[in-house]
Formats: C-alpha cells, structure tokens, sequence
C-alpha cells in the first residue's frame, strides 16, 4: 500500500514538472518562433520533467520522505528513462531532423537517421575506450556503461562551457564598471603632469 502511495506522489511531481517544461518550453523558448516542432516539446519536457523527478528524489533521500524501496525503484526508473531519451532518442531525432532538410534524402529518410544515430553509437561507444569505465562485472549495455560515457561527454561540455564563461563574461561585461574618459580629464591629468615636472626641476635648482 505504501508503494502505490509513494508511486502516485513521483507520478503527480512528474506530471506537474512535464506542464511547467511545457509552459516554460512555450512561454520563454519558443515564443518567438512560428515553426511548432511538438515531438521536440515533447521531448524537452519529458527530459525536464524526470531531471527535476531525480532532483526531487535526491531530497528525499536527505529528509527521508517516502520508502527506501520505492525510492530505489524510482530512481532506477528515471535514470534508465533519461538515458534511454539522452543516447537513443535525442540524437536519433537529430538526425532525422537533419535528414529531413536534404532534398536529396528525402525519401530514405528513415534510412540515413538509421545510418547517422550508429554512427552517432559508434562513436560514443569508442569514446569510452580511453577510461576505465568497461569492467567484467557489468553488461555492455549495462547503465553503468551508459552512465559513464554520458558523465564523461557532460564534464567535458561543463568545463569547456564554465572555462568559455569565466573568460567572455569580465570582457562583455567589464566596460560597464570603467568609468568613461573625457577630453577634460585628460587635460587636467597633463596640467597636474606639468606641475609635479616643474616642482621636481625646482627642486633639482636648489
């Protein structure tokens, strides 16, 4: 009985989450275009809404709210949700968004998206070779696999994004706290100039 009340609490939150992803998706992202892409508002709001299911979650564990079990079950769920969007839906569609954009393609569409998210996989899958992230006790499509590939390509955005960040953000911004120099100030910089050089030859005379 527990479980069902804990599992229709996370269903509620992720319900409430996928509406506010979808109004904010709506209202602040694509307010200004015309083109309506449903399958990616779709997608932004279910992604949003089990991110913000496994934030909710982790706060959970910290107050100790709802069953330790369905907790667990939860967040398998949504993690295995997420990486299923993440590596298999998201780039698919990108894909076949792009395909969709070449005359040529058109008609073998499905074809080339096929073609684009393996190569998508293969190279996604080679980009774990370097780290020890392949280990005998789990499977090769195990989420621990997937996790660690997805962890390693989001800390590498991170940094790149944060270290983009700390260098563009003093220089867009740095021209707001200088102080503006006007012909004035640097007439009375060359008069005090002037001075100090006519005080020091005085004081070499004597």
């Amino acid at each position: 009985m527990s479980f069902l009340i804990d599992s229709s609490i996370m269903i509620t939150s992720q319900i409430l989450f996928f509406g506010f992803g979808w109004l904010f998706f709506m209202r602040q992202l694509f307010k200004d275009y015309e083109v309506r892409q449903y399958v990616v508002q779709v997608i932004f709001s279910v992604t949003f809404a089990f991110s913000c299911t496994m934030f909710e979650l982790i706060i959970f564990e910290i107050l100790g709210v709802l069953n330790s079990s369905s907790r667990y079950f939860h967040w398998k769920m949504n993690l295995c949700v997420i990486l299923l969007i993440l590596v298999f839906m998201v780039p698919f569609y990108i894909g076949y968004f792009i395909v969709s954009n070449i005359r040529l393609l058109h008609k073998q569409r499905l074809l080339f998206s096929c073609l684009l998210w393996l190569t998508f996989m293969y190279f996604f899958w080679k980009l774990g070779d370097p780290f020890p992230i392949l280990s005998p006790k789990h499977g090769i499509l195990s989420i621990e696999q997937l996790i660690s590939r997805v962890g390693v390509i989001g800390v590498t955005l991170m940094a790149l994004l944060s270290g983009f960040g700390a260098v563009n953000c003093p220089y867009t911004y740095m021209s707001y706290f200088l102080r503006n120099v006007t012909d004035t100030d640097i007439l009375a910089l060359e008069r005090r100039l002037l001075q100090t050089m006519d005080m020091i030859i005085s004081k070499k005379k004597r």
